[in-house]
């Protein structure tokens, strides 16, 4: 059983950015931050098997791809990465890369490496605040410049890079070229409301993503069976013990997190691992007439969202994007 508030740990990154507000006082200090990864604090306990972090650009990040799961172990590694972006803010045309204009072969996609014109085969898309984006292991990606961006994924150090735009870091185009599926990006996400609280954004077999919507004033219960991140985007109010404010983390795994949203709300996204939403989430507590004691109400996912998908069709710094 676990509640804990998370540690965060700043690393900076070229293409970050050195004024991370509102959401953190880190890189004031004239050092552009890149990543903020959530962790946990305390010593001892095993690493979690997803990563959470905030990540914050200033420059385009290198198009790059994952191996999925059993081509990262056929190279030793111990799983995949599959991810799934939110964004919190975005500049006016700001952009994202998924997938390819067309499928290429692995002889077409070495030659677009080797010769930089993969620049100009990655599908390009405009980025909105609150658009969620589901990166499977395998898709060839990039995230362009003036985002911030909240990240779940599968903890694994695994990024090869096929273009760095003249960073002079490393490609590993071996790697890229066994990891990729060179093709199109025919899946979008569908958001899908379960209850007036909970959104579902992302489901796929190694984690789901939700955003949840708690009014002001009211009492909530998270169950948190599986290993399960809870970040504040906006409002605050209770989690746990902790009191909490937006970019705020709490990891929980074999527990429940009593919730208390304050007066302004709490809205916030829940990951965790697992297939599918679980229909019990969360769970309204109510205080009775003349008692300081509280009952729980659920707000059960109906059976016909049970199974519902929102897709279609140790802990070491890993690559840098």
């Amino acid at each position: 059983m676990a509640i804990e508030r998370a540690h965060v740990r700043a690393l900076p990154r070229p293409w970050g950015v050195v004024d991370l507000t509102p959401w953190s006082s880190a890189g004031h200090d004239g050092v552009p931050i890149g990543e903020l990864w959530y962790e946990r604090p305390a010593m001892g306990p095993p690493d979690s098997s997803l990563l959470l972090k905030l990540l914050f650009t200033s420059e385009a990040l290198s198009i790059q791809v994952h191996p999925d799961d059993a081509i990262a172990r056929s190279m030793g590694l111990p799983n995949g990465k599959t991810e799934a972006w939110y964004v919190l803010s975005a500049a006016p045309g700001a952009k994202i890369a998924l997938g390819l204009r067309h499928r290429l072969t692995q002889q077409q996609l070495r030659a677009a490496v080797e010769d930089g014109s993969i620049a100009d085969l990655v599908v390009w898309k405009t980025a909105v605040p609150d658009d969620a984006i589901f990166v499977p292991a395998g898709t060839i990606h990039a995230i362009g410049a003036g985002l911030v961006i909240a990240e779940i994924q599968q903890r694994s150090d695994a990024t090869f890079r096929l273009f760095d735009h003249g960073r002079q870091r490393e490609l590993h185009i071996e790697s890229a070229i066994a990891a990729a599926k060179a093709e199109p990006a025919h899946f979008h996400v569908r958001p899908n409301r379960l209850t007036d609280q909970r959104t579902l954004l992302v489901s796929n077999s190694h984690f789901v993503l939700e955003r949840i919507d708690l009014a002001p004033d009211t009492h909530w219960c998270l169950e948190a069976k599986r290993e399960t991140w809870l970040l504040v985007l906006s409002g605050g109010g209770l989690a746990g013990s902790f009191d909490v404010a937006p970019a705020d983390a709490v990891f929980a795994q074999s527990d429940r997190i009593d919730i208390h949203a304050g007066t302004s709300g709490m809205a916030g996204l829940v990951a965790y691992t697992g297939i599918g939403p679980v229909p019990h989430l969360l769970r309204r507590r109510l205080a009775q007439p003349g008692s300081t004691h509280a009952t729980r109400r659920s707000t059960r996912v109906p059976s016909s969202l049970a199974g519902a998908t929102a897709v279609s069709t140790g802990s070491r710094p890993e690559t840098p994007k």
